[in-house]
């Protein structure tokens, strides 16, 4: 795929959406967090999450039925991209900062690329590499201010890295095995056969029920289950159905940095010169992957 064919406009109008809801829920999933024990707040956001899209998708009187052969597949893109990441990353902000979970969370490009390269044969052409150097940079420099706290929470920043390992599996399984079906129903199914797992183990580990919902983990859970799911993981299957997996890996860049930015605006942490430049970096990234290559 030629570098200049990285994201049509729309799917940068997409990706931009996803970068802000994916952005700022990471510091509203850790006010939720406070009130909802993890498989509880997951299992709500999984069953929102395939009643919608399945909805949305009979509404738009789009096929539903899984093709003779593909539920492998589908069931191996499930497992890793919703049971996976949602059940790690909840247990993992438990014990880790929302700023720093998501740092953590965002070496998923380097999953991904390295994996694309192994099972897509993807080319890590020169600007993608620059790319992928400038933002590790932009990460190192925010896990640089957060290692000291890191080293006390080892198994909450494990989970976390777990997790974006998980989720770049599965984006490749998606990419390399891909299901035949609109990317709306697609969508529904991996939630529901994703989300069996999670409401399975609600079951058996988290029989207490929630003792008292304030307002804004109530609205954290409505944000969550309508944008940070529904819209947002459409939005990225899209993405990933119609492009490089790791040019949109690579175009995720700036999720980390918002997330660090809206951590300190509704959790009322104060920026340093740290998140400035690692915000300028990730630009200077985003511009090397995204930016068309002008022929001569």
């Amino acid at each position: 795929m030629p570098e200049s064919a990285a994201l049509s406009r729309r799917n940068l109008f997409l990706l931009g959406f996803l970068t802000l809801i994916w952005g700022f829920n990471w510091p509203i999933m850790k006010v939720v967090l406070r009130e909802f024990p993890p498989f509880t707040f997951r299992s709500l956001c999984m069953a929102a999450g395939a009643i919608g899209l399945f909805a949305i998708a009979k509404f738009n009187k789009l096929p539903l039925a899984v093709p003779r052969g593909q539920w492998p597949r589908l069931l191996a893109s499930a497992l890793f991209n919703i049971t996976g990441w949602n059940l790690l990353i909840a247990f993992g902000l438990q014990q880790v900062a929302a700023g720093r979970g998501v740092i953590l969370a965002y070496t998923m490009p380097v999953w991904t690329i390295l994996l694309s390269m192994i099972f897509l044969h993807e080319k890590l052409t020169a600007r993608r590499t620059l790319g992928l150097l400038f933002g590790m940079a932009a990460m190192f420099i925010l896990i640089s201010v957060e290692f000291e706290q890191l080293k006390t929470a080892p198994l909450g920043a494990f989970l976390v890295v777990s997790a974006a390992l998980s989720w770049s599996i599965g984006t490749v399984i998606m990419k390399r095995f891909p299901v035949t079906l609109p990317t709306t129903s697609m969508t529904g199914w991996m939630m529901l056969l994703g989300g069996i797992p999670i409401w399975i183990a609600t079951a058996f580990f988290e029989q207490r029920a929630v003792q008292q919902v304030s307002l804004w983990p109530a609205l954290g859970v409505v944000y969550n289950m309508t944008l940070a799911v529904i819209f947002c993981y459409w939005a990225w299957n899209k993405l990933i159905s119609s492009g490089s997996a790791s040019v949109t890996a690579l175009s995720t860049l700036m999720i980390p940095v918002l997330g660090v930015f809206s951590s300190m605006l509704l959790l009322g942490e104060r920026p340093q010169w740290q998140e400035f430049a690692a915000l300028a970096l990730v630009m200077v990234a985003l511009l090397l992957v995204l930016l068309p290559v002008t022929k001569k």
